[in-house]
């Protein structure tokens, strides 16, 4: 029987309940492996006065680890296969480099689908099994927890770097990071995160990339909502805390909170359709630039790069602007916590963002199709 379980099992008893962790048995251990031995090795290790013990995990701790675990096997079952459905269809000529599962998926769909060449009805039918199975797998992985966990980063860092260091003084002198330093941190939370979950659920983060996907073909729309969900409570939560952690700060003003706006809002008092015109242009670039960075005929493992610089470039230019968004949720977040009329001016960053996440996406199709 599991030992966490025996603990839950004699937990009301009258008896002391202690778990031994099994590399602290092992030294002590005589002889063959057997209860006998174990039994001696145990008493022993348990007679020692400063042996330490492994608390008795609540059935809630085993179960979130069992998820985990459970996901871990789902992500190896699915890298597998995703090697086995590339290394079947280079046997038939169709190459397929190894720049992301959705880039498998779609080239193992084209073939599928490709009226140009007629494959044998056993082989199509091995193919369509295999993608089945590899949606399978991509549900079991839940992306929404990699976007969740990515806008959270993002919101965090980004705008904690605008909050708690941008005008940083210490020691009577300013070692503040400026508003340079706030578009690289914007850049690089997204590049950090790209390379840490992208591989799970594409490295949104950002319902205009989203939906800029979903119209530029990248994407499914049954995915879309989910994805979407999750990034607008990644961004709340991580204002919450950056709200919780600035707030411990002696005499700290919340201010704009890093919020985005329009008019008086606006670092550089830019009129509503300057801002929404730049918001607009901004998110197309930028959706441009993902488009073009993650085709399946790009450079492979760059993307991040790209994509990054790319939002570190955007906000050097619109800061002073709008204080950049391209990114509802990022706008969302931190608008809630603002002391100012910020929530008011939020709906301009969800509607111009998305409007030019689809005009970016589309702009590349024009240049350049998957097909």
């Amino acid at each position: 029987m599991p030992r966490h379980i025996t603990g839950h099992a004699v937990y009301k008893a009258t008896v002391t309940k202690l778990i031994l962790s099994a590399q602290h048995v092992k030294p002590y251990l005589q002889g063959g492996k057997n209860d006998a031995n174990n039994a001696v090795a145990i008493c022993e290790v348990a007679s020692r006065p400063h042996m330490k013990y492994v608390g008795i995990k609540s059935e809630t701790q085993q179960t979130i680890q069992l998820v985990h675990r459970t996901r871990t096997v789902a992500i190896r079952a699915r890298t597998a296969l995703a090697n086995e459905i590339r290394s079947t269809l280079t046997e038939f000529g169709i190459l397929c480099d190894r720049s992301g599962i959705h880039i498998t998926r779609q080239t193992l769909m084209q073939a599928i689908h490709d009226s140009n060449n007629v494959w044998p009805e056993p082989l199509r039918s091995l193919w369509q099994l295999q993608a089945k199975r590899l949606d399978d797998l991509n549900e079991q992985i839940e992306p929404r927890f990699a976007e969740f966990f990515g806008t959270f980063w993002l919101v965090f860092a980004g705008c904690g770097s605008a909050v708690l260091a941008a005008g940083f003084n210490g020691e009577g002198s300013n070692l503040g990071i400026g508003f340079v330093g706030v578009s690289l941190a914007f850049g690089l939370t997204v590049l950090t995160m790209a390379y840490a979950v992208g591989h799970i659920s594409g490295g949104h983060f950002n319902p205009a990339v989203t939906l800029g996907l979903l119209a530029g073909g990248r994407f499914q729309a049954k995915d879309a909502a989910g994805y979407i969900i999750a990034q607008v409570i990644g961004g709340i939560v991580a204002g919450a805390v950056l709200y919780f952690v600035a707030s411990g700060k002696a005499g700290f003003v919340v201010g704009g909170f890093a919020s985005n706006g329009f008019g008086e809002l606006s670092p550089g008092k830019y009129s509503m359709g300057a801002a929404f015109a730049m918001e607009v242009v901004m998110t197309a670039i930028f959706l441009f630039v993902i488009m073009g960075a993650t085709h399946k005929d790009a450079a492979a493992g760059f993307a991040p790069i790209a994509i990054g610089l790319c939002l570190t470039l955007i906000h050097l230019v619109s800061i002073p602007v709008t204080n950049t968004s391209v990114n509802p949720a990022r706008s969302l977040g931190v608008a809630l916590f603002a002391d100012t009329a910020a929530l008011s001016q939020v709906w301009l960053f969800w509607i111009a963002p998305m409007i030019g996440g689809v005009l970016g996406a589309l702009a590349y199709n024009v240049v350049k199709s998957d097909k």
